[in-house]
């Protein structure tokens, strides 16, 4: 097992997803009320409750840093130069439905600069963690599983009123000839790629400041894995994300999505 090292703000990170993750999978598969955001997505008292323990423990721990969630919004340390950005259950789509392609993203950023970073998969009980440049994963005896998948993670959550990347890129045949595609609407699939579970992620939008991407990008970074926008730029440089286990297999995805980049 891969152990982090003792830095304090990592341990409260870890222990802020880990508390989530409890929570989320003491209500997993019960009945839940909903709240809709729009017409295909929503949120779950899973949501919430999760999102209030993270709170809890991160707020015990740094009572002067600020908190963003994704349920409760900024509620402490306006101003503050140490903020952190939360998703208590990122995949509440696939947590409603009982399928196990779910997170919790916990990162802590310090002058906007992602410092360190916890993903957990409450179904597993890992936790994928990074820390500046170091990466690893709790709860696993390799942290890199056989290198031969070619599995490329596509998020299908794209504009409704133009084409986006993300729906034309998963019918290119060429990506079916050298890939096996999955369209996945979670940041879980970053952490997979950090990790070597996946071979590539591609999703639309920008996402700086983000409670869903900017834990999950902070592992591929730590990990040393090519993340960047759809110009082959340094992430949030411009739209979209493109990021992959090898250069190789980098280059060839942002070749791809070149042939479906919209005005």
């Amino acid at each position: 097992m891969t152990t982090p090292p003792s830095q304090a703000d990592l341990e409260v990170a870890i222990a802020a997803a880990r508390a989530g993750a409890e929570v989320l999978r003491g209500m997993y598969g019960t009945a839940l009320d909903r709240q809709a955001k729009t017409a295909t997505d929503f949120a779950t008292a899973a949501d919430l409750a999760a999102e209030r323990v993270i709170l809890d423990v991160i707020g015990s721990a740094r009572p002067d840093d600020g908190f963003v969630g994704e349920e409760l919004g900024r509620v402490t340390g306006a101003g503050s130069a140490r903020v952190w950005l939360v998703d208590p259950l990122c995949g509440t789509i696939n947590f409603a439905a009982m399928t196990t392609h779910f997170s919790v993203n916990v990162a802590l950023t310090v002058g906007g600069r992602t410092t360190v970073a916890a993903v957990s998969h409450p179904p597993s009980g890992e936790v994928y963690w990074a820390d500046h440049d170091e990466f690893g994963i709790l709860g696993r005896d390799e942290v890199t599983p056989p290198p031969e998948t070619a599995l490329v993670d596509i998020n299908a959550d794209g504009p409704l009123d133009e084409p986006f990347v993300g729906a034309q890129l998963a019918a290119d045949p060429e990506l079916r000839r050298r890939f096996s595609p999955r369209v996945e609407s979670t940041t879980l699939a970053l952490a997979w790629v950090s990790s070597g579970q996946r071979l590539g992620y591609v999703t639309d939008g920008r996402h700086r400041g983000s409670v869903h991407f900017t834990a999950p990008i902070a592992l591929c970074e730590a990990a040393g894995c090519p993340i960047t926008d759809f110009d082959g730029n340094p992430v949030h440089t411009g739209p979209g994300i493109v990021a992959a286990r090898d250069p190789d297999t980098h280059a060839h995805l942002l070749e791809l999505v070149a042939r479906h980049r919209t005005a």
